[in-house]
């Protein structure tokens, strides 16, 4: 199956579903290339930055998770490669 080069941003902006999100992450580590993350003290926020290479039905499917969590805001930018 064909996969696609992904980045997804997160913002994090309260604790309240982190636990969620990693567990989200976890399930889906096979196909996550790396991940980055910056706690943003002064504002109180966590800014991620997952790279994935998965086909494009569970880049999708990471992606709608993730937006659904509460006080978690995600985007996702494809690679043309």
């Amino acid at each position: 199956m064909e996969t696609r080069i992904a980045q997804i941003g997160i913002i994090v902006e309260k604790g309240g579903s982190v636990e969620a999100m990693n567990q989200l992450l976890h399930t889906y580590g096979e196909y996550i290339v790396g991940r980055m993350g910056i706690p943003y003290r002064k504002r109180n926020i966590s800014v991620i930055s997952i790279i994935i290479d998965a086909p494009n039905d569970v880049i999708s499917a990471l992606s709608g998770k993730l937006g659904m969590l509460d006080h978690i805001k995600s985007k996702t930018l494809y690679a043309n490669v």
